[in-house]
């Protein structure tokens, strides 16, 4: 019987001990590993910078985030600015990055997935019609936010947002929980890929004719990808 629960317990432990190796992001094993861009090593993330090379300025981006850009230009009407591992080294393991978003007079920041991050996103200025949905049975989660609002999109659920002001532009920011997040453009990665998705197969997913497949991808293709 003690041996019974001897093993009971063992088990118990051990199970307990291995729980955080299932989580998405591990935990850095160090104080600071600022990305090394230019390294040879292939990695998950980047390779270290020498350590004894790092200065302050590795820890700092002159993002000026507090600019706002145009959108009015772009097709969709919506414009973001990114701040990642690829853009500010110094991001490297520590699970997180940012981004701002400008949006045109009824300007659309397209569905969209982060496929390795939750997004939490602050309204600057404006008001805008967001929401996500869920995983089957695709429930929609949405809500009309204003400035100083803060609405939280889960990892790698579908999410979108748009400016509802016909006039003014509208403007937010968004932390994301990893150093990297990865963007999927729905429409993009659907009509647009290179190669492209066989028009037989999206025309029976979509239920509609081969010939509307066919116009939507040479709007993808025209445009290269917007």
């Amino acid at each position: 019987m003690a041996s019974s629960s001897s093993l009971f317990l063992l088990a118990a432990l051990l199970a307990l001990a291995s729980a955080p190796a299932i989580a998405f992001d591990p935990s850095p094993l160090q104080d600071f590993c600022v990305a090394d861009l230019n390294s040879p090593v292939r990695v998950n993330g980047f390779a270290c910078k020498d350590p004894m090379a790092v200065t302050p300025d590795d820890f700092f981006n002159a993002a000026r985030l507090d600019q706002p850009r145009n959108a009015m230009n772009t097709k969709v009407g919506s414009i973001v600015t990114n701040i990642n591992v690829t853009q500010f080294p110094g991001l490297n393991t520590l699970g997180i990055s940012y981004a701002r978003i400008d949006y045109a007079p009824m300007g659309v920041n397209p569905p969209h997935i982060h496929p390795r991050a939750t997004e939490l996103l602050t309204v600057l200025e404006g008001t805008l019609y967001l929401g996500f949905v869920t995983s089957n049975p695709n429930k929609l989660f949405s809500k009309v936010v204003k400035k100083g609002d803060v609405f939280v999109f889960p990892k790698a659920m579908i999410h979108f947002q748009m400016n509802l002001d016909h006039e003014k532009p509208a403007a937010a920011l968004s932390s994301l929980s990893s150093q990297n997040p990865g963007v999927i453009t729905v429409a993009n990665a659907v009509f647009g890929s290179k190669p492209p998705i066989s028009d037989d197969v999206l025309a029976k997913a979509f239920q509609v004719e081969k010939k509307l497949i066919d116009w939507l991808q040479s709007q993808f293709w025209e445009n290269n990808h917007y």
